[in-house]
């Protein structure tokens, strides 16, 4: 494996002049950066990022802790994050929680004492003083997708407005039977849809349809399972809501197993959607929310305050990303 000497000795320069010409520490002339580079291409030498970090300070690595991939908006909210991560010269090093107060509580352990130089988090909210601890310690922290703490910097949806303009929508079109599949209430995004839909519904006259369970909701058989007991219990039910894309598809299999069609009898719709609603065999309409924007937004806050001077923090934000409907065959 080729060195810094190796580099230098091919450009004929000296270690040093090699070593500010890749740091951009000081100036080289163009010429001699030039030669320099040509020597790294040829010798296909790859800097020790590590070693680098530890002797500025820094890793280059952010830690990030998120509930689930499978099917969830999350996976496209990380290739956000590692794209604005990679383009500001960092990696990041992904635990995925199952959302499992627990497992991210070890995960948030081992990330504040591991070589990370900040933390993206999409918490349970059951570990907010360990969260504000890491804070406190002078850690870079921010809050993806669920905001649990006010006094940590988020990037989230307007999930109250979703559940708002999910049922302004299908009043639209006809409905006055809404049911809503949603989640664990502790949850901000599950609140604050449930918030949207009660709000538009005594704006219309319209009486509340909900359902919730006490297991993992962002699954298929969460979805299925509430889509059944809303029909069961309200055979008049002319749309449903569900909080998230997977509980949508376990929802559209629920009522095409009962033989209801799209959206003859019934209209379903995603209130946080992202691109596997439009490959479904019956695309859901859904409220798209941009996960990759929210993804990038987040990475480039952490790495401000990761890079900022300790005199010069940047200030506490929280954004809130709208969601964009789209219209498909299920609603």
């Amino acid at each position: 494996m080729a060195t810094l000497k190796d580099v230098a000795k091919l450009a004929n320069v000296d270690v040093s002049t090699v070593s500010r010409a890749l740091n951009n520490t000081s100036y080289v002339h163009p010429e001699t950066k030039a030669r320099i580079y040509a020597a790294v291409k040829e010798l296909s030498y790859q800097p020790n990022v590590l070693a680098r970090g530890l002797r500025q300070g820094k890793c280059h690595t952010i830690g990030v802790v998120i509930p689930n991939l499978h099917m969830t908006i999350f996976a496209e909210v990380i290739q956000g994050i590692e794209k604005e991560a990679s383009r500001r010269g960092y990696a990041i090093f992904l635990c995925n929680t199952d959302d499992d107060a627990r497992h991210e509580k070890e995960s948030l352990n081992r990330l504040r004492n591991g070589f990370v130089d900040g933390i993206i988090v999409a918490g349970t909210g059951k570990n907010g003083r360990v969260l504000r601890d890491i804070q406190s310690s002078g850690m870079a922290l921010v809050q993806v997708v669920r905001k649990q703490e006010n006094g940590i910097s988020s990037v989230v949806g307007d999930y109250e407005s979703c559940g708002y303009e999910a049922v302004k929508y299908l009043v639209s079109k006809g409905c006055r039977r809404i049911g809503l599949i949603n989640g664990n209430p502790l949850l901000a995004p599950y609140k604050e849809r449930y918030i949207g839909y009660k709000r538009a519904l005594r704006e219309f006259g319209l009486a509340e349809i909900s359902a919730e369970d006490t297991k993992q909701v962002n699954t298929f058989e969460y979805g299925y399972d509430c889509a059944s007991e809303l029909i069961d219990q309200n055979p008049d039910l002319d749309a449903i809501m569900a909080a998230v894309d997977i509980q949508g598809m376990g929802a559209m299999r629920a009522l095409k197993d009962r033989g209801i069609r799209f959206p003859d009898d019934i209209r379903l719709i995603s209130l946080t959607g992202h691109s596997i609603g439009a490959l479904l065999e019956t695309t859901m309409t859904s409220l798209e929310m941009p996960a990759r924007e929210m993804g990038i937004k987040a990475a480039s806050m952490l790495i401000e305050d990761i890079e900022a001077p300790s005199d010069k923090k940047p200030s506490l934000q929280h954004l809130a990303f709208k969601g964009s409907m789209t219209e498909r065959e299920s609603g």
